[in-house]
């Protein structure tokens, strides 16, 4: 079909039909002068010239075709001069120009072309027969006597002029009908066509040469013969080199289509669709997207408009773009022709291979465009905060250490910390809603009061970030903090109250070493200052930073502390609350620092934890416990020894092997180990975690509950984790005596042991009081500095010998004298679990 609106297709029609009647202007002369000197002349044999006009014809009819388009009516390879050729050398030049217009005019009428294409090719058709008696002419040739006398040479020259002729006519005007460069159309089949005319050449040698040695005008039925054979050979050649040329165009666009950008593939689909099958356009379109996506291409211009106007040509090959996986159509690739076109099996082969590679590259492509969606959604989904949409904390350490590392030559670097005061209270009295609110409304407020190349993040909770760059001095980042924090001043307005938000800050200067890390942290020590004086604003102060500087000088000594001896292991008795035996002892590990002293344990498990260093740490503590064990029970004092375990531990499934290992070094049975877990850090879900406990107990090794109702999900831990007993925090026996609260939860603690078959120690047992109550509520053990301080192993198994009262392995006296008091289970023991055999509780 022909866009009617297209110029460019009306002004190449317009050219095409000038250049046509030029052609047919020029072949108007030889015809009206042969028709002039026929009728001044005398006749000639007309059989000859009957002959040489049906020869005329059936060549002008069934002439070789040149594939150039996808049309029924094409452009192709006349065989007329070999006609002309033979007919100058037994007719006269008159006869001969006028039987090639008649011959040819009926011929193409005959093979239903249209009319411009019959008034062009008779007209060529009657310039060769001119030009060749021309050049016969010049030659010497004598048309008086009727026909002329010559040699073969002139045969050439002439056969030489008609095919220049054909050349200068033919090619001008074909390339404009098909819109094809002249230099391209003209070294198209260029090898072919000189071996062809060639052929033609000596198929007129020899015809005239035959007609020559007999006169006998019948012998030019044998020109169609020789004219078949070429035409057949002409056919063949022409076809392969198409098809071949085809094919390589088909996998060339096939290539080309093989791109991760959506609009790309669709700019070459219609790019080289119309060369690849000879269609005026061809355009895409896709059906999903808002609006619809089309793309046109016509005449080597592509239009990416998603104009919905509708191309008016006079014929359209439509293919059906279908979707993988439903069979959904998603689009439809149209081809656009001029005329009526039928697509032989080849050609139908070949619109359905490239459909089908435009339809794979277009879901390749929407399938990249789709991962590069999700790839920048989960980008910036990692850099930033969900609920604020500012960034997080990843992205400020990123940021940061970049802004660090290229130095201060665009000013002064500096971190702003800030953290909402009281804002707990607005989640717990106007719930979690209100609070995420508030929220928003001061990252909203904080990104207002930021300057461009400042870097606002939240970094959890109500904690918010903000790093400044390009400061002129380091005094500055005082002056732009004040500022932003001066932006919170005004109340925010939450479900119709008015709430102030206060918050303080801590500004500190990037330092010289450390990193982005080291800033965060000084921030961190500068917001907790202005926490503590009650300010607003805290500058970091590295003189104040005497936390900074005790750590520091942890960390570095930690690791030759496990080595040297100076990390060592007290132990603390865990008694029966009734009789005052001692029935186990909890390592508890102690450093001494050369310099610092004793380290407080809070401050240096941390940072062992932090560090490398927690295997060795483990492997120490536990060690020096197996040992003390194992002297106590060559003392005769079996009592198993209970280890706190750290959480990043149960992490490696290494760990049951290297407990194991150290109780066979040892000659000590599983079961003189007691594990102790925190609760509040063993809740988690992780199978790694289930599968390093459940293998611990399945050897024999027993399992405690540490600060028992203090974490969050107690009873989900119970019936997950497969401890063999409790322990109370110390909180709660400290708070028993004053608190009804503190005295429930130990009263359902035991309750619950005792359903679960599981022994319960209380911690923190400080006075004879709390030992009563204890017992009274159902507890059987306890630990505290009512029994004992913690000691080494040696100074406990000193205690061990000499006893309480002169009763060796007890720390206290009997609540009861031996015998006063019988004491009965209160209840059925519940069955032990799947997992191994319970053991007895602790304290009987």
């Amino acid at each position: 079909m022909t866009d009617r609106s297209n110029p460019h297709h009306n002004a190449t029609d317009r050219q095409l039909r000038l250049l046509v009647g030029l052609v047919v202007f020029v072949a108007s002369i030889p015809i009206g002068a042969s028709a002039y000197a026929i009728a001044s002349g005398r006749s000639h044999d007309t059989s000859i010239l009957v002959v040489i006009g049906l020869i005329a014809a059936v060549i002008a009819s069934n002439r070789a075709k040149v594939n150039v388009r996808l049309r029924s009516n094409k452009w192709g390879q006349s065989w007329t001069d070999i006609v002309v050729l033979v007919g100058l050398t037994i007719a006269p030049p008159p006869w001969v120009v006028l039987c090639t217009v008649v011959g040819v005019a009926i011929g193409r009428l005959l093979a239903r072309v249209s009319p411009i294409k019959i008034a062009f090719g008779a007209a060529k058709d009657t310039v060769w027969a001119s030009v060749g008696a021309g050049v016969l002419y010049a030659y010497g040739a004598d048309f008086r006597g009727g026909a002329p006398e010559f040699h073969a040479a002139a045969l050439v020259l002439a056969f030489i002029a008609l095919t220049v002729v054909d050349e200068l006519i033919a090619n001008p005007v074909i390339a404009l009908g098909t819109r094809t460069p002249l230099r391209q159309f003209f070294l198209r089949y260029l090898d072919i066509r000189v071996g062809f005319g060639a052929a033609r050449l000596v198929v007129a040698v020899f015809v005239v040469w035959l007609l020559s040695v007999n006169r006998d005008a019948q012998l030019l039925l044998v020109a169609p013969l020789l004219i078949l054979t070429l035409h057949l050979w002409y056919s063949g050649r022409i076809r392969k080199r198409d098809e071949r040329i085809s094919w390589q165009r088909l996998a060339t666009s096939a290539e080309a289509l093989n791109d991760v950008d959506l609009g790309r593939v669709l700019e070459v689909a219609v790019k080289w669709a119309p060369e690849l099958f000879s269609a005026d356009g061809a355009e895409v379109e896709l059906f999903d997207g808002d609006p619809p996506r089309l793309v046109r291409g016509t005449g080597g211009k592509i239009d990416t408009n998603n104009d919905d106007t509708r191309r008016t040509d006079a014929f359209v090959i439509t293919t059906v773009l279908e979707g993988r996986a439903d069979k959904r159509p998603v689009g439809e690739f149209r081809l656009h022709f001029r005329g009526a076109v039928t697509l032989n099996e080849m050609e139908n082969y070949k619109l359905r291979t490239f459909a089908s590679a435009l339809n794979t590259a277009i879901h390749n492509a929407s399938a990249y465009s789709e991962l590069q969606r999700v790839a920048v959604v989960h980008a910036h989904d990692a850099a930033h905060d969900a609920l604020t949409g500012l960034a997080n904390r990843r992205q400020l350490l990123d940021e940061g250490q970049k802004k660090i590392a290229q130095g201060h030559a665009d000013g002064v670097i500096a971190l702003l910390l800030l953290d909402l005061n009281h804002f707990k209270e607005v989640n717990d009295t106007l719930g979690h809603a209100a609070g995420d609110d508030v929220l928003k409304q001061v990252a909203d407020r904080l990104k207002a009061a930021a300057r461009d190349g400042d870097l606002v993040s939240r970094l959890g909770g109500d904690e918010f970030a903000v790093l400044l760059t390009g400061l002129p001095a380091p005094a500055v980042a005082a002056h732009r903090a004040e500022r932003l924090v001066a932006a919170l001043r005004e109340p925010i307005e939450v479900e119709g109250m008015r709430i102030s938000v206060e918050a303080s800050g801590g500004i500190a200067t990037a330092p010289s070493s450390g990193g982005i890390a080291e800033l965060l942290r000084r921030a961190d020590v500068a917001m907790y200052q202005a926490k503590r004086s009650g300010g607003r604003i805290a500058t970091y102060s590295h003189a104040r930073d005497t936390a900074d500087i005790g750590r520091f000088a942890i960390t570095g000594s930690m690791s030759s502390a496990v080595a040297d001896g100076t990390l060592t292991v007290d132990f603390q008795p865990i008694v029966d609350l009734v009789s005052g035996e001692v029935r186990a002892a909890e390592a508890l590990a102690r450093w001494h620092h050369p310099d610092h002293g004793t380290v407080d344990p809070l401050r240096f498990l941390e940072t062992v934890e932090r560090s490398g260093l927690l295997p060795a740490f483990a492997e120490a503590v536990l060690d020096q416990a197996l040992l003390a064990c194992v002297s106590w029970r060559e003392a005769g004092f079996d009592l198993p020894v209970a280890v706190n375990v750290a959480p990043r531990s149960l992490l490696d499934p290494r760990f049951p092997g290297s407990v194991m290992t150290r109780l066979r070094t040892h000659d000590l049975p599983p079961d003189r180990l007691i594990l102790e877990l925190t609760e509040t850090l063993t809740i988690s879900q992780l199978e790694v975690v289930d599968q390093v406990l459940g293998r611990l107990r399945d050897e024999g090794v027993r399992l405690a509950l540490d600060d028992f109702g203090t974490g969050y999900s107690s009873l989900s831990v119970l019936s997950r984790i497969p401890v063999h007993e409790l322990k109370i925090d110390s909180q709660f026996v400290t708070a028993m005596e004053t608190s009804p609260e503190a005295g429930a939860v130990i009263r359902s603690t035991v309750d619950l042991g005792r359903s679960l078959d599981l022994a319960v120690v209380a911690e923190g047992v400080d006075s004879e009081p709390q030992r009563r109550a204890l017992w009274e509520l159902g507890c059987a053990a306890g630990q505290g500095q009512l029994f004992a301080r913690p000691m080494s192993a040696a100074r406990l198994l000193v205690s061990l010998h000499r006893g309480s009262g002169g009763r060796p392995g007890t720390l206290a006296p009997a609540l009861h004298d031996e015998g006063a008091v019988i004491r009965l289970s209160p209840h059925r023991r519940a069955a032990p679990r799947q997992r191994g055999e319970r053991l007895p509780h602790l304290g009987g």
